[in-house]
């Protein structure tokens, strides 16, 4: 019985289909164990070597896994249930076989041992990034990148031996047998050669095959992209950008410039240079009609926001007489974006640096944003002392009541006693 790749998906008509997994537990006591009957099946569905998903369930259960690729048995030390592994199966293919972009799962991943990286890229949408290393599976997937010790390879290479003994006791047996038929050689009739070798020359076979070029291609340039010094990926990726706003296909290109930053492995320094192709002495309007594309690289990363600031400096210094007096307001816009956190302004407030642009500038940017930072600490701090506030006249308006019959004690919102009206006076001249 075959289930869908991605079980989120309920379309009987999906077209990405596993069968589900069988398993067998065997032996007894301390030595017991459970045999994933089918697993090559279902790696070959998820076109992932079987070592991975076995090691999968291992890491998640904290046990023992073992590998006997000849003979296609892939084992999880301890007794689990086929439902449960089921479940488990779910979540290494979230996290190692759908693609981020479109949750498709044609997907290849692009092992670096020396880089210590993981690239994952999706034929169905054409996604490039890096997986997250974090979980222990990727240290067994970097001393073990696919295509390596793979039961597929160890098959080939079977099925070549085979060959090879077919071959030999084919011309043994031709020899003797067919001695005085020379004009008539066995090769000729033997059902391995009826193949057409001929390639096809349809415009659709020609489209397919260029595809095929094409991707492996783009597949290379990965990999070598990857080893290349940070200084070249970093003009790459800005070259990349520069070739989109010449193009003027920038605007709606926001996902795509994340990719390749992520493929280049330059995520962080995206918002430098943004703001250098970006940004100009109308910094105000374009923070505005860009904000998507700094918000894909500096939400909930400071690292990243502290490169905008960066950029920001470089963008005062190539326009100083239109952008220098308007600093703080400048800082405003970006706070209120969303694309500055308040931690990161307060730690860039506080020291100047030359990174970026002259010493000298640098304080004049530092003296210039001053108003606007000691806004942002006052209304901080009112706000922490609004909320202590409030929470102090919550704790006024409530009461421990006791009651010799309830066997808890009550507490009670007790509201604040309102004066009642005083009664007109009564004017006894007027009766």
């Amino acid at each position: 019985m075959s289930v869908n790749v991605n079980r989120s998906v309920s379309d009987q008509f999906y077209r990405y289909k596993m069968p589900r997994l069988i398993a067998k537990v065997e032996g007894k006591g301390n030595g017991i164990k459970t045999v994933i009957v089918n697993m090559v099946d279902v790696a070959k569905a998820l076109n992932r070597p079987p070592t991975y998903p076995t090691k999968f369930f291992g890491c998640e259960l904290g046990a023992q896994t073992q590998f006997d690729t000849k003979n296609d048995r892939y084992i999880v030390n301890g007794s689990h249930e086929a439902n449960k592994l089921q479940d488990m199966l779910d979540g290494f293919i979230r996290k190692f076989v759908l693609c981020p972009e479109c949750d498709n799962p044609e997907t290849d991943l692009h092992v670096n041992p020396k880089k210590q990286t993981i690239g994952n890229s999706c034929k169905a949408c054409g996604y490039r990034g890096m997986l997250d290393t974090r979980h222990k599976l990727c240290t067994f997937i970097l001393k073990n990148p696919p295509g390596k010790n793979s039961s597929a390879s160890v098959k080939k290479e079977k099925e070549k031996k085979n060959r090879k003994k077919d071959k030999e006791n084919g011309s043994g047996s031709g020899e003797t047998g067919n001695q005085d038929n020379i004009d008539a050689p066995e090769a000729v009739d033997r059902d391995d050669d009826d193949e057409d070798w001929a390639e096809e020359t349809t415009e659709e076979a020609q489209r397919r095959r260029m595809e095929e070029i094409s991707n492996h291609a783009k597949n290379l340039t990965l990999s070598e992209d990857l080893e290349k010094p940070l200084e070249e990926r970093v003009n790459l990726f800005y070259s990349f950008v520069k070739q989109k706003k010449e193009s003027g296909t920038i605007d709606g290109a926001d996902k795509e410039i994340l990719a390749e930053a992520e493929r280049l492995d330059v995520k962080a320094m995206g918002p430098l240079i943004l703001s250098e192709l970006l940004f100009n002495e109308n910094i105000r309007d374009q923070i505005k009609k860009y904000k998507r594309h700094f918000l894909r690289f500096c939400h909930n990363n400071k690292k990243a926001q502290k490169y905008l600031l960066g950029g920001f400096e470089c963008v005062v210094k190539l326009h100083q007489v239109q952008l220098l007096q308007r600093v703080a307001i400048i800082l405003k816009d970006l706070y209120d974006a969303d694309l500055l956190e308040e931690d990161v302004i307060f730690a860039w407030a506080e020291r100047v640096s030359k990174k970026y642009v002259s010493k000298e500038l640098a304080k004049e940017i530092h003296a210039k944003a001053a108003p606007f930072v000691k806004w942002l600490k006052e209304a901080e701090e009112e706000s922490e002392g609004s909320e202590e506030e409030e929470e102090e006249e919550d704790d006024e308006n409530v009461e421990v009541v006791y009651s010799s019959s309830a066997r808890e004690l009550k507490v009670e919102t007790v509201k604040p006693d309102t004066p009642e009206k005083e009664e007109d006076d009564i004017d006894i001249d007027a009766i």
